[in-house]
């Protein structure tokens, strides 16, 4: 069985990270408290104090932090803040060719189009970290943001298997976080599916609550359900509005889907159609069945085996080992990983 990585062990990477918010507060956070050295760089300064008290290396200039020469540097930074960002760093990586840059963005073909434009595209490997919450911000951020993240890695045919590595162990050694592997457009259709096209419904509700006559009666009775389908609807509209148009394609096409699914239920109820009712309300089965595994803990039960890498063909390789369920928990020598098979569906 595949153990911890023996130069990962012995020997710490350091890591850059650009933009403390909270995504990449609580990321810098969680790799300083287990090892790792960390520079930061933030467009303002106010979080260096703490940041510093919490053992991170607070930089003045995007240069300095290249000059620290991380190994990985990992772009936290607002998307729309990416190009300009990607241009500055492009003539200060010149001399460190071993840098890899990475980013915890929610979709990938935009950034990895801005990479390309930037001209620093054979250093890059994509990753979305699937952890967040509806706050914002250094001071939201916290090391157990991460607790059992799983994150999304992507990467396309010319994409450097010595950088992929990089990137993987620093989230599976360094991070003590799972991997999954996608391409760009697999990734982005699934982060519209499970996070972007629900935050523009959970919007939707709000909206339908606040445009109600009886919306203060409405909002004193509501309780549990109305507090989980509303929750990410708190976040700052103005990051959800960015994170929606980024994946626009994707979302409206869902949203098209789900407001034809939502005009036939409504047309059975009109007409008081009960089996067509009753199979609406049954085909979600699946995903129940899905969720009380995970919620047993039947889900992070599930085999544990080594799986082998072809060096020719590893991107395809390793979706299809996402497509069966498998995440990766750590890497063994260049060509093999620990994954585990997960609950599916």
């Amino acid at each position: 069985m595949v153990g911890s990585h023996d130069t990962a062990a012995a020997v710490r990477l350091t890591v850059g990270v650009i933009g403390l918010g909270l995504i990449g507060g609580s990321l810098a956070r969680r790799l300083a408290i287990r090892g790792v050295s960390v520079v930061a760089w933030n467009h303002r300064p106010h979080p260096y104090a703490q940041a510093e008290a919490d053992g991170i290396r607070c930089m003045r200039t995007l240069a300095e932090l290249v000059e620290a020469q991380p190994e990985v540097i990992v772009l936290c930074n607002p998307l729309k803040a990416m190009p300009a960002i990607l241009g500055e760093l492009r003539p200060l990586l010149e001399p460190y060719q071993d840098i890899t840059l990475t980013d915890v963005g929610s979709v990938k073909m935009m950034v990895r189009d801005q990479v390309r434009d930037a001209g620093l595209a054979g250093r890059y490997v994509g990753a979305h970290p699937m952890a967040g919450n509806e706050l914002s911000g250094w001071a939201a951020a916290a090391p157990a943001l991460y607790d059992n993240a799983l994150w999304a890695m992507t990467v396309d045919g010319d994409t450097d298997y010595r950088r992929f590595l990089a990137v993987a162990r620093m989230i599976t050694d360094d991070a003590g976080n799972r991997v999954i592997v996608l391409d760009d457009d697999t990734h982005d259709r699934a982060a519209a599916l499970i996070s972007h096209m629900p935050h523009v419904v959970a919007t939707a509700l709000i909206n339908q609550l606040t445009d109600d006559p009886d919306r203060n009666i409405a909002a004193a009775l509501a309780a549990g359900s109305w507090r989980d389908m509303t929750r990410v609807a708190l976040t700052d509209p103005d990051r959800t509005r960015a994170m929606v148009e980024e994946d626009a394609d994707n979302v409206e096409r869902l949203l098209r889907m789900m407001a034809a699914r939502l005009t036939e239920v409504a047309d059975e109820l009109h007409g008081a159609d009960a089996g067509a009712i009753a199979a609406f309300f049954a085909d979600g089965q699946p995903f129940r069945d899905y969720k009380s595994a995970v919620r047993s803990g039947a889900d992070g039960d599930g085999p544990v085996f080594d799986l082998t890498i072809p060096a020719e063909g590893w991107q395809a390789a390793l979706l299809d080992s996402a497509r069966r369920g498998e995440h990766i928990l750590r890497f063994g020598d260049d060509y093999t990983a620990c994954v585990q098979r997960r609950s599916a569906m």
